[in-house]
């Protein structure tokens, strides 16, 4: 079979592609050619800089220049915007420019928004004059209008504020997004790369996970309130079982939250999981291993039973699927799991959980009641993403898909189950193409696995689709966009055969 991919060496993540490269919208708006354009613009540069750095101070102006280089390179390349969008998401999600401008947008922003702005002025400029699309496009559009509608007809029930707005708007630009990945990804050196540095930066966020966790807390918390000045919490943000400083510290990293980097570990461990057993990874082995354990023990030290479970399920369809060979490796890491001394208090919170004996768990099933309660009331289109208008009844529940039904109401939740109903039917459809090809499916598969653990830690939490947790609903939606990416290529490559 003639495959996009011929194999390539382990240092092909970091080269810069050239097909998007060329001298192209640099050229139409470079203001070099003209002396009084660049003596305005630098005229302008200067004054700004007076005044980020008189009002803001060095740090706001420092990451001024980093935005403004941010987008001169993206302008340059459009995978090097990928790469940001991604490195946000498990580095510095909470992170926000240090000013004020009546919105405060974050880094995350930022990113995704010069990707899809330089993604648009391509087709607008008809540079690009195709656009790629999938099954997927047609209910993934459909659930966007619902959510815009739902936004507008709830806006009786809670005030209209900018920080709404852009929250609102958010959402809307992370599941947008899969428009754009599943465009870019015309080849599959272009998927690999990508998942290569997901991968990369998913082993680097755990690292800084378990490092903080090794660290005094008070040593942590310094480092951490040290982000203050780029929009991070600030106060105590150590977290422990419970909330009780007498039980275990939870990993949280620089995601602040652990259930939040438990659920984007979990989607990236899935990823990486069939890696151990594939006949060519895509790194050498023994980064592949270094890969595999950061991200398993860091997942561990966060106590979520939710994301543990969920990265079990993802292992497993994978395992079911195609790689047998994984089985014992999950089997050994379970039984260390279960006699280890130091994950006894693990696995009785798991059990606790399972039985419903612990705090967490009870409240869990106190939401989910008052949840059906809201649903009933307004089943159609929910009561939008403002507030509610009973005051007994509340948004917010540990579960993705009640979530999604409070706020777009049954109709939303509808379009959400046929988007993801067309990825995985999308997928088996195709499945066959990628069976002769060890290293594209390992990664196809892998991708997949990281929806399956999604969608099962969304049945007991409600970060993936959450106006507070921009960054967690961008990697869910990153997913959804490379595993429909994958399937397309396959789909071609059949087609070709």
């Amino acid at each position: 079979m003639n495959v996009d991919n011929q194999n390539p060496r382990l240092p092909a993540f970091i080269r810069v592609p050239s097909a998007m490269s060329s001298n192209t919208l640099q050229q139409r708006i470079n203001p070099t050619r003209s002396p009084l354009a660049l003596g305005v613009l630098c005229g302008l540069t200067a004054v700004l800089g007076g005044i980020i750095l008189a009002f803001g101070g060095p740090l706001a102006g420092l990451a001024v220049l980093l935005a403004g280089l941010a987008a001169i390179i993206v302008l340059r390349d459009i995978e090097i915007g990928f790469w940001s969008v991604i490195g946000v998401v498990c580095l510095l999600p909470f992170a926000t420019l240090p000013f004020d401008i009546g919105l405060t947008p974050t880094f995350l922003d930022l990113a995704l928004g010069a990707v899809i702005g330089v993604w648009v002025l391509a087709l607008v400029t008809g540079r690009q004059r195709t656009v790629i699309t999938a099954p997927i496009t047609l209910p993934l559009v459909a659930f966007i209008v619902v959510a815009i509608f739902a936004f507008i007809f709830g806006l009786n029930n809670g005030p209209l504020t900018p920080t709404l707005i852009r929250k609102f708007a958010e959402i809307i630009l992370s599941v947008s997004f899969v428009l754009v990945i599943v465009d870019y990804c015309s080849d599959w050196r272009r998927l690999e790369r990508l998942v290569q540095v997901l991968l990369l930066a998913g082993a680097a966020a755990s690292a800084i996970a378990i490092v903080f966790w090794l660290l005094p807390d008070d040593l942590t918390n310094t480092i951490l309130n040290a982000l203050t000045r780029i929009g991070y919490p600030g106060g105590w943000v150590i977290r422990y079982i419970e909330e009780n400083p007498a039980l275990a510290e939870r990993a949280i990293g620089t995601s602040i939250d652990p259930n939040v980097l438990g659920g984007l570990l979990l989607m990236i461990g899935s990823l990486a999981g069939p890696q151990v057993v594939a006949k060519r990874p895509l790194f050498s082995r023994w980064l592949t291993y270094l890969i595999v354990g950061l991200i398993f023990v860091a997942l561990i030290l966060t106590f979520s039973r939710g994301a543990m479970l969920g990265l079990a399920a993802g292992l497993s369809f994978v395992a079911l699927i195609r790689y047998r060979r994984l089985i014992p490796y999950m089997l050994a890491v379970g039984l260390i799991m279960l006699f280890l001394p130091a994950t006894q208090e693990y696995i009785t919170r798991f059990v606790e959980g399972i039985q419903g004996q612990d705090l967490a768990t009870q409240m869990r099933f106190g939401e989910y009641k008052d949840a059906l309660t809201l649903i009933r009331r307004y089943p159609v289109f929910g009561v939008g993403f403002a507030g509610t208008p009973d005051l007994d009844i509340y948004l917010g529940v540990a579960n993705v898909y009640f979530t999604i039904a409070q706020v777009m109401g049954l109709v939303g939740l509808s379009f959400f189950l046929a988007v993801i109903g067309t990825v995985f039917g999308y997928a088996y459809l195709n499945r066959r193409a990628f069976a002769p090809n060890s290293r594209e499916d390992a990664v196809w598969l892998g991708l997949h696995a990281a929806l399956v653990g999604g969608l099962i830690v969304g049945i007991f939490d409600h970060y993936l689709f959450n106006l507070e947790f921009h960054h967690a609903v961008t990697a869910f939606w990153l997913f959804v966009g490379l595993a429909t990416a994958a399937t397309r290529l396959g789909q071609r490559w059949a087609i070709a055969d």
